[in-house]
């Protein structure tokens, strides 16, 4: 009891709300766990579609497949690459000029678009894939990242997965966006890690993940040479965090041991996910590494390669977090605490959902067969 008379009340972060600070983006996050007890009434999502043909002649995505500016897609049985039908950057765009008001300002933006299919088929998604396939995915980023790095000073590799997230298409895809510009996040997070390496001499996220190894409670998956967490300042609810442990910049730097064990860990975190609510689980992801082009002439010792994960689902298949109201006008807040979904995730099983259900339905069709 205080000197007021008061029981003095222990800190709980699952019931007492708090802020936490994101180093990456000098940031805070408004943790407030309690609020997962409120009922929900509020909208709910369709859940993704289950079934989803193996090959669509309307999906301009699968092999041998007209787009819709007529060029026809080659009969690829790997991963496959193309320009962008509908580009946000074009490399020739005009400069806007220099003789602007200080508060009407604009610069020049060019860029490359461009689609890169991870597999042929569109009932397939990276959990499903098969290592060395993921691997060719991960060689394929490597590569793009390397032939645009050399003019383009922001190669951003990304994928939405799900409609939720805004995907048009039901194929295994992801985009590579290169602009003459750094990105708003990209050139913050630049700031924040050359600032804190500044300050303690190392890599804030090196050490960030030798921290995580340490401490367990937020590692959902790792491995001798990655790990992916929960990070202790996630917004979204089940975000996630994929490190490597050692010090690489950029994707086309790690070796082919570390690109073989990205497959496996990506191909473990993404099973999770799938199993948490057992659907296609819905995110988008990126990978951030050091700036390109004129900046690979720069020291970016600061700079530590890793992919984010950000998912929108909070309660179940058809139950998302909204970022509305409070996140908008004010700062980002999150409901679940960071280490109470990396338990959910870390506990769930690395078989697949769908691989059980069938092992169940073939055990069943064989009970079946035998009884005749």
């Amino acid at each position: 009891m205080d000197m007021s008379g008061k029981n003095e009340v222990s800190f709980d972060p699952k019931e007492h709300q708090h802020l936490r600070y994101n180093p990456l983006r000098d940031t805070w996050v408004l943790v407030s766990a309690h609020r997962m007890k409120r009922p929900w009434a509020g909208q709910v999502e369709k859940p993704p579609e289950e079934h989803i043909p193996r090959y669509d002649p309307r999906n301009p995505l699968c092999p041998g497949n007209t787009r819709a500016n007529g060029e026809v897609n080659s009969d690829y049985d790997s991963t496959f690459v193309f320009e962008n039908d509908f580009p946000a950057l074009q490399p020739d765009a005009p400069d806007p000029g220099s003789d602007q008001h200080p508060l009407f300002q604009s610069k020049a933006a060019r860029g490359v678009c461009k689609v890169m299919c991870f597999h042929p088929w569109s009932d397939i998604t990276l959990p499903l894939m098969e290592k060395h396939e993921v691997v060719k995915v991960i060689d394929k980023w490597a590569g793009l990242v390397e032939e645009l790095g050399t003019t383009y000073p922001w190669v951003q590799i990304f994928e939405n997965k799900g409609a939720m997230m805004g995907c048009s298409n039901p194929h295994p895809h992801c985009q590579v966006w290169a602009s003459n510009f750094l990105p708003n996040e990209p050139a913050l997070s630049d700031r924040c890690q050359r600032a804190y390496y500044q300050k303690h001499g190392e890599p804030m996220l090196l050490q960030y993940a030798r921290q995580e190894a340490e401490k367990k409670e937020r590692v959902v998956v790792e491995s001798s040479d990655w790990l992916a967490v929960v990070p202790y300042w996630a917004t979204w609810p089940y975000q996630t965090l994929l490190l490597p442990r050692r010090h690489v910049l950029r994707i086309n730097d790690l070796t082919t041991e570390e690109r073989e064990g990205l497959a496996d860990i990506m191909k473990r975190l993404l099973t999770k996910y799938d199993n948490l609510f057992e659907i296609s689980f819905p995110y988008s992801m990126g990978w951030h590494g050091a700036p390109t082009g004129p900046h690979l002439k720069e020291d970016n010792s600061h700079w530590q390669l890793h992919a984010h994960y950000y998912p929108p689902l909070l309660r179940s298949a058809t139950v998302k977090k909204f970022m509305v109201g409070y996140e908008m006008l004010a700062q980002e807040q999150r409901d679940l605490t960071p280490e109470q979904a990396a338990e959910k995730l870390r506990n769930l099983p690395e078989e697949h959902y769908k691989s059980r259900h069938n092992q169940e339905k073939g055990r069943g069709n064989e009970k079946e067969d035998g009884g005749k």
